[in-house]
């Protein structure tokens, strides 16, 4: 479980960066998020203790200060530390040139683990946006504003990892991800991904459990259903229409699946996870009042020194 405070946005009306969603969060001890994909870049920064990021068979051990890079579309995994459990706080992207933006300071698929010293001003400016929920073009303007803040201060003392070279095994297991997440809609079976890399079936198998911990076939399963969460809060479409989309052709066969990752039918994850935006975005107004204290008291702290 996490105590969370979370922003999502409409559509953007900003073509080649835009924010998409943030937040801020306490987690409780061993909490964890995943294994999921999701549609945008993600930055996440750590406030306060500690917690691992799994993401192509590597595993980062993170704390206070340091942060990490999701990116579209593929499969990741984390959990708060069973003792010092973190905190963090996250900004979601897109745009035609998020890529080229990220790129730019320094963070993207070989580098995605970051250091900032930056953390209270950060934290103040997801703070704000988090006040302004309404989808006034003012409002929308401003978080767009605030994204670009965001980002400036985020650099301002950035240092991120030395990229890593992959091992044979890592590469395999890249090439297996890739082809996955391009093909998971066809009717993709475990033989087809390990002729396409090259190796045996049960090479394949010892690969993924030694790396990610999981079953290729499982690893598989569990990112279509992650897609078709993604699909069931972010569309309308049909129960039918995104059993397909996701390479289940029945959707008898995609329900018995979905509810064996997830403990509830499609139907029911939809209603649920909606009702629960609804709820993140009518946050009581003790809390939100209480975080505008924080926001005030650092600003008057910011004002004195200078």
């Amino acid at each position: 479980m996490e105590d969370s405070y979370v922003l999502h946005l409409p559509a953007a009306g900003f073509e080649e960066f835009h924010l998409a969603f943030c937040g801020y969060a306490r987690c409780r001890p061993s909490h964890s998020y995943g294994p999921a994909t999701r549609p945008n870049y993600i930055i996440h920064f750590i406030l306060e203790g500690k917690g691992c990021y799994q993401v192509d068979g590597r595993k980062y051990y993170l704390s206070a200060g340091q942060g990490f890079l999701i990116e579209p579309d593929t499969l990741t995994f984390y959990r708060a530390d069973k003792e010092a459990p973190w905190s963090y706080l996250w900004i979601g992207v897109g745009g035609t040139k998020a890529e080229s933006y990220l790129r730019d300071i320094g963070l993207n698929h070989r580098q995605l683990i970051f250091q900032c010293g930056q953390g209270e001003r950060l934290k103040r400016i997801i703070l704000e946006m988090l006040r302004h929920t309404d989808a006034s073009v003012s409002n929308q303007y401003y978080l767009q504003a605030r994204l670009y803040d965001f980002i400036s201060v985020l650099t301002e003392d950035l240092v991120v990892d030395a990229c890593m070279e992959d091992s044979r095994e890592s590469g395999y297991i890249k090439a297996a991800v890739s082809y996955i997440r391009n093909h998971y809609a066809e009717g993709l079976y475990v033989e087809d991904i390990a002729q396409y890399i090259n190796v045996n079936r049960s090479y394949l198998y010892t690969l993924f459990v030694n790396s990610l911990g999981i079953a290729p076939k499982d690893y598989l399963t569990k990112f279509r259903i992650s897609k078709a969460c993604e699909q069931l809060i972010l569309t309308d479409s049909s129960i039918e229409g995104i059993a397909e989309a996701c390479g289940y052709h029945n959707p008898l066969v995609f329900s018995k699946a979905f509810k064996r990752e997830t403990g509830i039918t499609p139907t029911e994850y939809r209603k649920k996870n909606r009702n629960e935006a609804k709820q993140h975005l009518q946050a009581s107004q003790d809390e939100l009042e209480g975080i505008g204290r924080d926001v005030f008291v650092g600003r008057e702290e910011d004002r004195k020194k200078r």
